[in-house]
């Protein structure tokens, strides 16, 4: 077990620990160079990988080295005020001895597996007792498997913009761009951590005390299945997003038919009170005209009429 002292400066250093046997879990939330700085005096650490635990635009990777395995995946982080998902990154060393985790404390089910280990024995022995590649997997399951709530909540609001879409009375452009975003998000994020688990699982055996082959075969199988999911939501929404917009045209279509046939019957009442508006004599006012003002007249909207038909015919718009 570590000393009080050690205690008292990891806990300067925004990290604590859980110890089993000669397995210590060392977590790390809310990295800062200091926290690197330790490990790096106390590990074999690569610097680019130190560097790459305190970036937030890294790629799911798994590196390999002869002492450790430098392991970063993503996953969905909901934002309430902008109704789309993010994502967000945990940073993972895996060492014989030693599992480090690096992350902003947003993955509620790593923080949890991590208190349960602190204060219940039990779960020390069950998650640390099979060696840190055994502690990677129980941390990535519980993880995958806390997405799938998230995932029938996605395809819920599919079919509640498939009712919306259809109804006359809503506008859904607006909640299907939305849903449209928030998969292409999760989608991102699950595709792009999908090859790194297949060649992880092959990887930290040598880290494990029993074999998990058909554990995590059945994780990489529920990725697969959270992945197939989120492409057939994709499909559904892009329909949705062409049946809105047939629809809306449709209903514009119907609207602009009204007025035109409004514009057209009104359309002889305009013209014959511009005609007599004017301030001109002719045949048929009050005052009588004469005809050659309104020949005159008549002779020169036709002129302006059929210069603006061969226009349009001209440039083809009839």
């Amino acid at each position: 077990m570590a000393t009080s002292q050690e205690t008292k400066k990891k806990q300067a250093l925004n990290m604590e620990s859980v110890t089993w046997g000669d397995l210590t879990w060392l977590n790390i939330e809310q990295p800062t160079e200091r926290e690197t700085d330790y490990l790096a005096k106390h590990y074999p650490f690569h610097p680019m990988d130190l560097e790459d635990c305190l970036s937030r635009r890294q790629q799911p990777k798994l590196d390999v080295y002869e002492d450790y395995l430098f392991f970063i995946f993503h996953f969905s982080v909901w934002d309430r005020a902008t109704r789309v998902s993010r994502h967000d990154q945990v940073s993972v060393f895996i060492g014989d001895k030693y599992l480090i985790t690096v992350h902003d404390g947003l993955l509620k089910t790593l923080m949890s597996l991590f208190r349960q280990c602190q204060t219940d024995e039990e779960a020390r022995r069950e998650n640390l007792s099979q060696g840190s590649g055994y502690l990677l997997y129980r941390i990535l399951d519980r993880a995958t498997d806390a997405y799938f709530p998230i995932l029938n909540s996605i395809l819920a609001w599919v079919d509640d913009v498939e009712d919306a879409v259809f109804d006359e009375n809503v506008e859904a452009a607006q909640e299907v761009a939305t849903i449209r975003r928030d998969i292409i998000t999760q989608r991102r994020i699950f595709h792009s951590v999908r090859p790194v688990y297949a060649v992880l699982e092959s990887k930290i055996k040598r880290y494990c005390k029993i074999d998990i082959t058909v554990q995590f075969g059945d994780l990489v199988d529920h990725v697969n299945k959270i992945c197939d999911a989120l492409d057939e939501a994709k499909e559904i929404v892009e329909i949705y997003k062409d049946t809105d917009y047939v629809l809306s045209t449709e209903r514009l279509n119907r609207i602009m038919r009204i007025l035109t046939i409004i514009a057209t019957v009104v359309l002889p009442f305009i013209a014959i009170s511009s005609i007599y508006g004017m301030n001109i004599h002719m045949p048929g006012s009050i005052t009588t005209g004469s005809w050659v003002s309104f020949i005159v007249i008549m002779v020169v909207m036709a002129l302006i009429a059929g210069g603006m038909l061969y226009y349009f015919h001209r440039r083809r718009w009839i």
